[in-house]
């Protein structure tokens, strides 16, 4: 898989938790424009603040991930382990401190044990190697199934750039202000204001998503751009990326905790951005929904309900209309009932249309089903 320019990086084990890759770093032969998004939870993990502070200059070099420990709810201590990994890994790589962007991932509550994680960031230098950016995409994961990848080219004055974006997360989703973990680096010199661009993307992607309506304590998102590539035109760059978040979105909704189905959900003719978010999340929130959509239960008044209950928006119900995969359900008579369910079933992309005829807005929406496996995962989560 192409790479862009300039960037090395690695993914390895260093005995978090067990034996799968737990530890990576993506490291810039230059410093890099940058910019990032992160969670609007009140209790931000320790990484999140030091990274906020880090990146607030616009530039990074480096990008050092730990899964399997959050970091979060550590207090002082865990402020001061999160400064820590900076400093040691800006040492083995001979760059500033405030160049590099720490994330955590993983149980929240627990102290990170720093005598496998500092001795692994002093001879981060050693490990990195070119084209290897999947390896951290591996090193990433927590209780999700698969690395979660997407990748551009766009023209450039020098030829071609690459666009590379990585994301992981499968449970305690629905991203406000940033998605999970998600690194997304680029050899395109990018000119404008890097952080309204990539803002803009994840209020379409990100924003848009949800597997069971919590926030996570350590959402991040962030660009890297070390220009290397030279510069690419402006649109272009910015259908690239919002092509990528797309993908990596809708990749964390197909492997969700205990999913099966990827629901896409489109509102259309809304008033506005807002009524659409009210209604799209109030939808793909639900219990019910997402339960008879895994069941392939027939039951469309569950969406009725769900749009119901955005009580600040009150939609009129007989310009309402619903679809699944293009069938149109509402009043629906027996056999359309039987065509529903037989949709429900028989696919694992479940297209969902709800028209509102309050407006003229559209926007698109990305969940999943609720099923056995998720109860089970997030049971005995820590156990």
């Amino acid at each position: 898989m192409r790479s862009p320019k300039g960037y090395l990086a690695f993914g390895t084990n260093i005995g978090i938790k067990d034996k799968t890759k737990d530890f990576g770093v993506i490291y810039s032969e230059v410093p890099c424009k940058a910019a990032a998004v992160f969670t609007r939870n009140n209790f931000p993990g320790a990484p999140v603040i030091v990274g906020k502070e880090h990146v607030k200059s616009g530039v990074l070099q480096a990008i050092v991930i730990n899964s399997k420990n959050s970091n979060v709810a550590t207090g002082e201590n865990g402020l001061k382990n999160a400064r820590s990994i900076c400093e040691e890994i800006a040492k083995s790589l001979e760059i500033p401190v405030t160049s590099v962007l720490p994330s955590s991932t993983g149980v929240i509550g627990v102290q990170l044990p720093m005598s496998v994680i500092l001795p692994a960031c002093t001879v981060a230098k050693s490990m990195l190697k070119p084209n290897n950016l999947e390896e951290v995409a591996e090193a990433i994961l927590t209780t999700d199934k698969k690395r979660k990848i997407s990748v551009r080219t766009i023209p450039s004055e020098k030829g071609e750039a690459t666009i590379f974006g990585m994301a992981k997360g499968a449970g305690m989703i629905e991203p406000n202000m940033a998605t999970m973990l998600s690194y997304i680096v680029t050899d395109a010199e990018v000119e404008g204001d890097l952080y309204a661009l990539l803002k803009e993307n994840v209020d379409q992607s990100f924003n848009c998503l949800t597997i069971d309506s919590d926030t996570s304590t350590s959402d991040t998102v962030t660009l890297l751009c070390n220009g290397l590539a030279g510069k690419v035109k402006p649109n272009e760059f910015k259908q690239a990326l919002l092509e990528i978040c797309i993908d990596l979105a809708k990749e964390i909704a197909r492997d969700a905790e205990g999913a099966t189905k990827l629901i896409e959900l489109k509102i259309q003719k809304s008033r506005d951005r807002a009524q659409a978010q009210k209604v799209g999340k109030s939808i793909l929130n639900s219990p019910l929904v997402k339960t008879a959509i895994y069941g392939g239960d027939p039951n469309w008044g569950r969406l009725v309900m769900a749009v119901g209950k955005v009580f600040d928006e009150p939609i009129p119900f007989q310009g309402l209309e619903i679809y699944f995969g293009g069938l149109a359900v509402k009043g629906a008579d027996s056999d359309t009932l039987k065509k529903l369910s037989d949709y429900l079933k028989k696919n694992t992309d479940i297209v969902v249309d709800v028209v509102l005829n309050t407006g003229n807005f559209e926007m698109k929406f990305w969940g999943c089903d609720l099923t056995e496996g998720y109860i089970k995962e997030n049971a005995y989560y820590t156990t």
